[in-house]
């Protein structure tokens, strides 16, 4: 009998099993990809901050900030609706399903992209009556529109190679090409000596010979999985009573992600100046960077939910969650010691003393921003499972506590203010997001195995802090003190991590003992 259930049990554990080394291993590439990435879009990030004037940079982030906003709308988060159906629906055979997606996503995307860079073109009074004054910012904001469509066809195609497993393309084109060509755009910024002009026109052009070059790949992959003949006109279905069952709400959701940014620093442009926009806008995507092993792991966890869900194997997505939470929250930690624990340092080194008082804002931020990575993929998880008008009302609650919380504190703190109500915002909601799961069938909202992992975590950072607010070290002493506290973070989770399970292919390595 015994013999007979274990026989039950063995394919759905082997299947559980290779479908979490498969999100994690796939992941792992794009963290791969990530770090390049990050390495050539920060040296163009330093590059710039250095180059342009304080003004000139909070104009162009400023415009960049308006464009990421705006881009929620000409996608209206079909990306996630692609990465949750078109899976289920490739599994299923349904491919006039599979095709109508696609096709409504693009449809979605070419008309709303077309209005926003008509609406915003057309209308310049509009955009001075409504964002801001400043001159530049208004130059620079009819140039930058155009990313807008171009972007969205990027974030769609993103979800389509991790619908079909085409990981290559993704790692070439999402952390290669795309952010090699902006640095060339930065770099002849620097050649030709010329303005911020010239540069945002060079990163409308980038992106539209990156997209047209995803497209091409994209065609390329259908061809070589035999899917193209699938394609029939006549018996094309268009799923949009499940799309906007699903879309709607997780709207919600991307708006307030986003918001919870960008509506900092638009009320910093209409109450304070273009300096407290550099501020702020010059350590973000430090603090984002906190982020970047989450964004590598996303593309894959909701495909990989999806699949477990079709499957009703509950359990499974259960322990995928933190699984790949624990991977997550140790992977990000040596970026989270450099950026609270030591961003006083790290800002005058990277940007000089005349960024000195934004220090403490990429302190926050980065609080903030790694809270988010620790507790895991609540958000993607609640739209696997569907928790959808749970998600819409605490996405709505969050905007609202933002804009709340900035109208207080930026008249008297200025940026700094924006960063208090920014990262308190963020951590409220993502409690409200894990709240949620406790409802959830199946679903541990915290699991014990893990508890070691975050503790150490925990003193490790708050170490670091108090020893550098303390003894104001260089950042040449601190990196390494840095490193040690991160390895012993490792240290505490490698067993947890079951690393060796993960990638059997180490064990071949004279190091393996140490990971095991």
């Amino acid at each position: 009998m015994l013999d007979a259930i274990a026989e039950v049990d063995r394919p759905k554990s082997r299947s559980e099993r290779d479908t979490n080394q498969t999100q994690i291993r796939g992941s792992s590439l794009f963290l791969v990809g990530k770090v390049l990435s990050l390495g050539i879009n920060f040296c163009a990030q330093v590059l710039m901050v250095r180059f342009l004037s304080v003004a000139h940079y909070g104009a162009l982030a400023y415009g960049l900030s308006v464009v990421a906003f705006l881009q929620l709308f000409a996608t209206l988060g079909l990306q996630d609706a692609i990465s949750r159906y078109v899976p289920i629906y490739y599994k299923n055979a349904e491919y006039e399903k599979l095709f109508g997606t696609i096709f409504l996503a693009a449809g979605v995307i070419f008309g709303t992209g077309l209005l926003i860079v008509v609406s915003v073109v057309g209308a310049p009074g509009l955009l001075s009556h409504l964002l801001t004054h400043e001159g530049l910012a208004l130059r620079l904001l009819p140039i930058l529109i155009f990313l807008v469509p171009v972007e969205a066809a990027d974030a769609m195609l993103d979800g389509l190679f991790a619908s079909f497993a085409g990981t290559r393309a993704i790692f070439f084109r999402k952390y290669m090409l795309g952010p090699g060509l902006k640095l060339v755009v930065v770099v002849l910024l620097m050649l030709k000596n010329a303005t911020v002009v010239f540069l945002a026109y060079g990163y409308v052009a980038a992106s539209i010979f990156g997209v047209l070059m995803y497209s091409w790949m994209y065609l390329r992959l259908l061809r070589e999985q035999q899917l193209l003949h699938h394609i029939k006109p006549t018996r094309i279905q268009i799923p949009v009573r499940e799309i906007l069952a699903f879309v709607v709400p997780g709207l919600s959701s991307i708006l307030a992600t986003v918001a919870l940014s960008t509506v900092s620093i638009f009320l910093l442009g209409s109450i304070r100046t273009m300096s407290d926009v550099a501020y702020f806008r010059a350590v973000l995507p430090l603090a984002q960077l906190n982020s970047v092993v989450m964004s590598s792991f996303t593309l894959l966890y909701i495909p990989s939910a999806a699949r477990l869900l079709a499957s009703s194997d509950h359990a499974a997505i259960n322990k995928l969650y933190w699984q790949t939470a624990a991977w997550m929250s140790v992977l990000s930690f040596p970026i989270f010691a450099m950026t609270f624990s030591l961003a006083q340092p790290l800002t005058v080194f990277l940007y000089g003393a005349r960024y000195e008082q934004a220090a403490p804002i990429l302190a926050l931020l980065s609080f903030g921003s790694y809270f988010n990575v620790a507790l895991g993929f609540n958000l993607q998880t609640l739209k696997v499972i569907k928790r959808l008008r749970y998600i819409t009302v605490i996405s709505v609650l969050a905007v609202l506590l933002n804009v709340a919380l900035n109208l207080v504190l930026i008249p008297r703190f200025g940026a700094i203010g924006a960063a208090i109500g920014t990262a308190a915002s963020l951590i409220i909601y993502n409690l409200l997001m894990q709240v949620g799961l406790l409802r959830a069938s199946s679903f541990n909202a915290f699991h014990r195995e893990y508890l070691p992992i975050y503790l150490t975590i925990a003193l490790g950072a708050a170490g670091l802090f108090i020893f550098e607010f303390y003894s104001s070290v260089s950042l040449y002493l601190a990196l390494p003190l840095a490193g040690c506290v991160s390895l012993l973070v490792f240290a505490a989770a490698k067993k947890k991590l079951r690393i060796m399970e993960v990638f059997p292919e180490l064990l071949s390595l004279p190091f393996a003992r140490l990971l095991t």
